[in-house]
């Protein structure tokens, strides 16, 4: 496994310490400073606490403390403190078209045997008709939703 050194600059040191000690801040936003805060070999540190001291007093696992110094040599420390976004783009599957068909569909009366419309029965509808190739409930419900 390969080891990550941390080595935090005063200015590090002074932005991780106002996020332990006041603010609200996440939880894991105030753990992942203090794991860097003892993990920092640098030069203004004293004394450098071993990552089996750091993680039974913060009672987290050994694997957080080497992702969360990974993190921070690899990609910086704001990355290391609050994580990394969601990269992935997932196309749209209702366009206006689609919405204007479920609202009508939704608006008419139901099948045989049903007293209204659930989600499910509208998604298996628009399918049937081709508006779409698939379709779940989860997506109708949002389109319906947002039209109310």
């Amino acid at each position: 496994m390969r080891k990550y050194k941390v080595t935090l600059e005063k200015e590090e040191i002074d932005s991780l310490q106002i996020i332990t000690q006041k603010g609200s801040h996440r939880s894991q936003k105030v753990l992942n400073a203090l794991i860097l805060l003892n993990c920092d070999e640098g030069e203004l540190q004293e004394r450098r606490t071993k990552n089996e001291a750091v993680a039974t007093v913060l009672k987290i696992s050994r694997r957080k403390i080497d992702r969360v110094k990974r993190r921070f040599v690899e990609d910086g420390l704001d990355v290391a403190l609050c994580g990394r976004r969601g990269e992935r783009v997932y196309p749209k599957k209702a366009d206006g078209d689609l919405e204007a068909h479920l609202v009508a569909l939704s608006c008419s009366k139901p099948p045989e045997g049903f007293s209204r419309w659930s989600l499910r029965l509208l998604a298996d509808q628009a399918v049937e008709l081709h508006y779409i190739d698939s379709l779940s409930h989860e997506t109708v419900r949002r389109v319906l939703k947002k039209t109310k």
